[in-house]
Parts: structure tokens; C-alpha cells; sequence
């Protein structure tokens, strides 16, 4: 075990920690075979192959009657031509008629295209005859009703009308997803419609976490003279879950070393990729994660130079086979754990999972504050922030793009203990380590979160 003392080390910037952290990342999970139905949110693991054309045969853009386009030439709405129905195709079945001179077979939206015809007119463009060569319906009618004798077809149709080829979306052997790629729900139909059911992807990384405190109780659980409900671990489970992780709670730790140490073993053990502590990283008299982190591992306790959130601890331990665990110790006052948690632990977990580099942080957009911010020197600042809305829920932006933000809770509402503006906020508003004061109207940096 090695330890790199810290505490009388410069404040270590955003990128200087993050950096580190990802560095330790050996590299994305192992993989596995997941169904369709469990593939949501997942990343692919390796290219994923089109087994069939889509659509697999030429079908039918539409109900209408499928023809020979040049029967029609020269129809008119007032001067239609007549076609002889000669039968019809359901969705699901295979043709059993062909399409002859002078004659039109109906179709439905998405049925093979029957031999001889080269274009579908669509319905509204027809009126359906009976036996009596009288109009059997109204002037484009649906064509859910009994099969007419023949139909007046009131418009030349093209070659080529309303037909669907096959292959025209993709052709087999096509490559549809590449490795990396985040399976959202429009790629899960595009594997269903090639033919895949499973898909190779990486497994979801498994993150513990412990919530520590002498006086912290489980939510619901009396508090007694002096105890308070663990928002810490619960919350911190959510971020996992939503960072594409598996969590898995180690429950509450005492101020106890030997407490601590031996829910991190038991970690250790059970084959976590990593570890997130809330509470005990800083220097008081109690903070006893960090010699827990030291006895299974090698430890590194940035100070780092952020509000909210400075005290925070990361390392590594490794394993008898040689695979290592990630340890994360983040501050106790629940803002301060939820900032740190988007900074450092949610990249680490969307590299575990495979996500490309590129893909590990919240896409940056641009803000101008609707209040005037302050915060401690030398530190950058992430506050939480509301941003403006139009009658239809978007974003109000100015003439430069900007979006209109104002501070979630009011002035009050930044604190590292309070929950409540931190529930309401859209997004983290940056305020850069150089500036103590931003006016109202200042341009700063937007890290959307997560929104219902």
C-alpha cells in the first residue's frame, strides 16, 4: 500500500482530478450478451451486423390497389380509367395473385407487392364499383370493406408509386451499430428490424455505495435526539443508476474505521468496480474514510479546487487477480456529494461502461444569468440554476443563443446543505476559479442534468 500525502498540496483544478481519475480506468467492463428487452441504455460492445434486408421484400406504402402504372395513363379526375379487381393481399401473407393487364389487386399498408405490379395507387384516389358497374362506395373510401368489382382510378400513377423496395432502409450484411454506441430506444427497433433479438454490450458496472455518519439514519427510521435522514446514499444510488451503472447499497457506516474498513473489504470481495462514500474526507476528528481507503488500497486526497465540494478523496485497490477497484470519497453535505458525483464519479462510470471518450461529460451549452453570483476566490463554482421557460416548456435563449437562467431557490438555495433548490435545478451554472462576483447578464458555461 502506498500513500501520497495531500493535505499540504496546492488546490487541484477540475481537470487535473478528473484526469487522474479516468487515467485509472483501465478500461470499459467485460461484455455480455443482453436481450433486446434489457438492452436500454446499454453500449455495444462490437459491430452489430444487419442478418436481413429492411424491408426485407418490396411492400406497400399504403392501402390502395396495386397495378401496372401504365394502365393509367392519362387518367383524370374527371376522365378516370377502370381496372378489373382481380383479388387482394393482407399484410402477413405472401401474394397469390398477380397483377393483369387492366387490373388492380388490393393491398395493405406494408403487404408484399403481388408479381406484375410496379405502383400502388393509394385509396383516396380511387372509387370502388360493384357488379353493377355502379359506385359500390364513396369516392375514396377506406378499403376496409368487401372487395369491389373493379375501381375508376382518377390519376396517372407512376412507376414506382408508393412502393417500398427492398433493401431501400438497409441491406443485409449492412453494419447498423457500431462498438461504443449508446443503444437508445429508436437503435433497439432498428436491431429488431434487422433480424437481431441479442446484442453484445458491455455489462453495467457495478458501483457500491456506503453513506457514513454517526448520525445518519435510514429514511423513514426514527431520528432520535440528534440523527438525520440519509439523503446521501439513496440519492447517490440514483446517479448510479442513471449513469448507466448497477448500484448496490454497503448501508451506513459508523464513524468507525473498523466499520468502514469492513464494508470496503466485503466490496472488495464481491467484485465491485467501484466504490462511493459519502461523508468522512475531510480532516475532522471523525473522517476516518480515507485510512479505510489506505488499508485496502493506495489513496490520493485531492483538495480540489471546487464549490461545492473541495474535500475529496480517490483511489484505487487491487484484487488478487489483478483487476482493480475504484474508491471515491465524497463530501457529506449532500450538494457538495452530488457535485463531486458529476465531476469525477459519473465520467469514470460512463468509461467503465464503454462509452466513448467523448461522450463521458454533459454536453456544454451556454447561459446568461438572470442574478448577480458570488463565491469563495480561487475556486470554480457550480451553482445550481433554472433556466427560463415559454408557454410550451422550452428554453428561453436571448439573441445569442444564450439560455435565460435564474438561481434555483433564490440567493439561499446555494448552499452545499440544501436539497431543495438542488431538486427543482435544470442544470449547473459554471462560475470559472478567476471570477469572486458575476453580474446579472454574465455569460457562463451550462451543464444540463437530468430532467422528467
Amino acid at each position: 500500500m502506498t500513500t501520497i500525502p495531500s493535505t499540504a498540496e496546492r488546490l487541484r483544478t477540475v481537470e487535473e482530478a478528473r484526469a487522474a481519475v479516468l487515467a485509472a480506468v483501465a478500461g470499459p467492463v467485460a461484455t455480455e450478451i443482453a436481450f433486446l428487452s434489457e438492452a436500454l441504455g446499454r453500449v455495444v460492445a462490437e459491430p452489430i451486423v444487419a442478418r436481413t434486408a429492411l424491408p426485407p421484400w418490396d411492400n406497400s406504402a399504403m392501402d390502395g390497389y396495386a397495378i401496372r402504372a401504365a394502365d393509367t395513363a392519362g387518367a383524370t379526375e374527371d376522365a378516370p380509367v377502370r381496372l378489373e379487381v382481380a383479388g387482394e393481399v393482407r399484410a402477413g401473407s405472401a401474394p397469390d395473385v398477380e397483377v393483369p393487364r387492366g387490373g388492380a389487386v388490393r393491398i395493405a399498408t406494408g403487404a408484399p407487392i403481388p408479381p406484375r405490379a410496379d405502383a400502388v395507387v393509394q385509396v383516396e384516389l380511387t372509387t370502388p364499383l360493384g357488379s353493377d358497374g355502379q359506385p359500390a362506395g364513396s369516392r375514396g373510401r377506406d378499403a376496409s370493406g368487401p372487395l369491389p368489382q373493379a375501381v375508376l382510378v382518377h390519376a396517372s400513377i407512376e412507376p414506382g408509386a408508393a412502393i417500398r423496395r427492398a433493401g431501400s432502409d438497409l441491406a443485409a450484411g449492412t453494419t447498423i451499430l457500431g462498438a461504443g454506441r449508446t443503444l437508445t430506444a429508436a437503435a433497439i427497433g432498428l436491431a429488431a428490424g434487422a433480424g437481431i433479438d441479442q446484442l453484445p454490450v458491455h455489462r453495467r458496472p457495478r458501483v457500491d455505495v456506503l453513506a457514513t455518519g454517526d448520525e445518519v439514519r435510514a429514511p423513514g427510521r426514527s431520528l432520535g435526539p440528534a440523527g438525520i435522514p440519509d439523503a446521501n446514499g439513496p440519492g447517490l444510488m440514483a446517479l448510479v443508476e442513471a449513469s448507466g451503472g448497477h448500484a448496490n447499497s454497503l448501508g451506513i457506516a459508523r464513524d468507525r474505521l473498523e466499520d468502514v474498513h469492513s464494508r470496503l473489504c466485503a466490496a472488495l470481495v464481491d467484485g465491485a468496480d467501484a466504490v462511493v462514500v459519502s461523508g468522512g474526507v475531510s480532516v475532522g476528528p471523525y473522517d476516518v474514510v480515507k485510512l479505510a481507503f489506505e488499508k485496502i488500497g493506495r489513496i490520493d486526497l485531492w483538495r480540489v479546487a471546487v464549490q461545492p465540494g473541495k474535500p475529496f478523496a480517490f483511489g484505487t485497490a487491487e484484487r488478487d487477480d489483478g483487476s482493480r477497484i475504484l474508491l471515491f470519497g465524497l463530501p457529506g453535505n449532500p450538494v457538495s456529494s452530488f457535485v463531486t458525483f458529476e465531476l469525477f464519479v459519473r465520467p469514470a462510470i460512463r468509461a467503465l461502461a464503454g462509452h466513448p471518450a467523448d461522450r463521458l461529460m454533459r454536453p456544454i451549452d451556454r447561459a446568461v444569468l438572470g442574478e448577480a453570483v458570488s463565491k469563495g476566490h480561487g475556486r470554480r463554482s457550480f451553482i445550481r440554476v433554472i433556466a427560463e421557460r415559454d408557454g410550451a416548456g422550452s428554453p428561453i435563449r436571448d439573441e445569442r443563443g444564450r439560455v435565460r437562467v435564474r438561481l434555483a431557490g433564490g440567493a439561499g438555495g446555494q448552499g452545499s446543505h440544501v436539497l431543495s433548490a438542488l431538486a427543482i435545478a435544470d442544470a449547473l451554472a459554471v462560475i470559472p476559479e478567476a471570477d469572486d462576483e458575476l453580474p446579472a447578464g454574465a455569460d457562463v458555461e451550462l451543464w444540463w442534468l437530468d430532467r422528467d
